[in-house]
């Protein structure tokens, strides 16, 4: 009784300071985005006369307006988002299926291929801008967005390579009795897979797409090089592009409703995924 008296103030104790430094986390994480949203709806009086944390003395929903349309910041937002969703599918499809072979089949050198996707995780990106800017040259695909696509889905920016590592770990601790079940009934190999082992695969599918999304959404180095055409420009290189273009005269309130247009979607993404995010993650953790 003594010592379950003693173990429950400590017990107290440590919910607290964890709690504690729980909420200061998430006081410096929303910090930013709550100053990102109150700039983007000054004017440059209030932003440069102000203080960071002021209410705007006038809301100008008018600067989410002028960013969209004359800085175009709309195309660079559907270009985001026709690179990001291209990319997610094939890379998606790519995945899938290599990690199921790699997980259920046994051949000769399969080791060695895996070990081969999973360090490429490590080989840094600037590494291949030179190599890939010639070789899309000399495909004709330099300068357009089905070979911005085709470069993100193969792992260029790493999601493949880690897309593979995470699903790998699920079908490896799926049941054979479903392949043997299904195999009697008559199914095909493709039929195992699309029927039953893709369907199972769905909390780290829903998992590995949305980090993958995140990370194609995000990408800015490989976007600035392989892309010249300001009608294609992407989110990021398009608000690098703002940025330069008022060097002399920064136009404060449209460049941060820029960056609130640039983050809604990644909010939207985790709030309504955030339970499929943790749970695939957990799942993956388990069965790795």
């Amino acid at each position: 009784m003594n010592d379950l008296a003693t173990k429950k103030p400590l017990l107290f104790l440590s919910k607290t300071v964890v709690r504690f430094f729980l909420l200061l986390w998430t006081l410096l994480v929303l910090y930013p985005v709550i100053w990102t949203f109150l700039t983007s709806l000054k004017d440059n009086q209030q932003v440069m006369m102000g203080k960071p944390w002021d209410i705007p003395t006038i809301f100008r929903f008018e600067n989410y307006v002028d960013v969209w349309n004359r800085a175009h910041f709309g195309d660079y937002f559907f270009n985001s988002i026709i690179v990001t969703v291209g990319s997610m599918i094939v890379s998606l499809i790519m995945a899938a299926t290599t990690a199921y072979i790699l997980a259920r089949c046994t051949f000769k050198g399969r080791g060695i291929l895996y070990f081969v996707y999973v360090a490429s995780m490590m080989i840094p990106t600037t590494l291949g801008l030179i190599p890939l800017f010639f070789l899309l040259s000399d495909l004709h695909l330099s300068n357009s967005l089905f070979g911005l696509v085709m470069v993100y889905s193969v792992g260029t920016i790493g999601i493949l390579p880690f897309a593979i590592f995470f699903l790998v770990g699920f079908y490896k601790k799926l049941p054979k009795e479903l392949e043997e079940a299904a195999t009697i009934d008559g199914c095909t190999n493709y039929g195992i897979f699309f029927r039953i082992m893709l369907p199972l695969s769905k909390p780290g599918l829903v998992t590995v797409g949305i980090m993958n999304a995140l990370t194609v959404w995000n990408e800015y180095i490989m976007a600035t090089v392989l892309i010249n055409d300001p009608e294609k420009y992407t989110v990021p290189v398009g608000i690098a592009i703002m940025q330069a273009e008022m060097q002399y005269r920064t136009e404060w309130g449209p460049l941060f409703a820029g960056l609130a247009i640039s983050m809604i979607p990644v909010i939207v993404m985790y709030v309504l995924y955030q339970r499929q995010i943790t749970g695939g993650l957990t799942a993956g953790a388990l069965k790795g």
